[in-house]
């Protein structure tokens, strides 16, 4: 039997299966029952200084089994509100991970101390939001702007910091490598894919903000490549995102070099029940690879030793 629990750094999970940021993370409630239902931990949706209402609808279009589309433009109640609803996934038992974004160094500095007394166990900063206007990528696809927010973070706060990066990109490994200069504790590979649909009938957009974010099975082998090609150039953590909903899918990002992976758009569909079916197919998987640990299967797949 494969022992499940996920290293990513100092931090320990219960298992390797972590609810996206974004995801059914509404509440902590939300965040909660995600938990209970079998994930290892928990990514808070991404939080800003002030209550932002997002984007108009239509914000979603589902693509059968390829995935979705979505611009939602970050709606969330602001760091004031949410710690109490971090609170009731602590006091649940959840793991959490909060996730923050700004238009700033200096304002994701300070999101990230705000986060300091929530009890959350991480900071993930959302640098790779493909659709917000002057945050996410457009700050995330910057190397400089990478260093300079993560530097400013590390300063900030003695928590753990993730790095979410973006695929939007020529060479998403020169974004870990600046995060990695910069201090950063992880990385979190990765956001959502740019993209559109159109309404031929209408002559128009389908989202009301034109460009979207593609998420689910369809970017699943974009998110293994920029796993692949960041643990050849740093060696920090990483944690694997893009189109997971199996045990054979998170093998694969273990053995592209990922230590842990966040599940979203499988939530969505399946809902956090999916989280016990991915473990127990993921305890079947490793076993019939002879993996006594989830740890001897990081990047394996690399030639040459492995790192796990």
């Amino acid at each position: 039997m494969t022992e499940l629990r996920a290293e990513v750094g100092t931090l320990t999970f219960r298992n390797p299966l972590l609810l996206a940021s974004g995801i059914w993370g509404e509440s902590g409630r939300s965040l909660l029952g995600a938990y209970e239902a079998g994930a290892g931990g928990v990514v808070s949706k991404s939080i800003g200084t002030e209550p932002r209402t997002g984007y108009p609808n239509p914000t979603v279009e589902q693509y059968g089994d390829w995935g979705f589309l979505n611009a939602m433009g970050l709606p969330n109640p602001g760091i004031r509100a949410y710690p109490e609803e971090i609170r009731v996934a602590r006091e649940g038992g959840a793991p959490v991970v909060g996730s923050v974004f700004a238009p700033t160094a200096e304002e994701f500095a300070e999101l990230a101390k705000a986060m300091e007394p929530t009890g959350v166990c991480a900071v993930e900063l959302n640098l790779s939001c493909p659709h917000a206007k002057g945050l996410g990528s457009e700050i995330g696809q910057d190397p400089v702007l990478v260093s300079e927010v993560t530097r400013a973070v590390r300063r900030a706060t003695k928590l753990p910091v993730w790095v979410k990066l973006t695929p939007n990109v020529a060479d998403v490994a020169l974004l870990a490598e600046a995060a990695e200069r910069a201090g950063a504790d992880a990385i979190t590979a990765i956001n959502t894919v740019r993209g559109l649909a159109i309404e031929p009938t209408l002559r128009r957009p389908v989202l009301a903000n034109g460009l979207g974010g593609l998420s689910g099975p369809a970017i699943k082998p974009i998110g293994l490549a920029c796993v692949w090609q960041i643990y050849e150039r740093v060696k920090i953590p990483i944690v694997g995102v893009g189109g997971i909903r199996s045990g054979r899918d998170v093998i694969e990002y273990l053995l592209a070099g990922a230590r842990a992976v966040q599940v979203g758009t499988a939530v969505a569909t399946d809902t956090v029940r999916v989280f016990s079916r991915i473990a127990s197919e993921l305890e079947k998987e490793a076993g019939a690879l002879g993996a006594e640990r989830l740890s001897d299967l990081v990047g394996a797949a690399h030639p040459g030793p492995a790192r796990g």
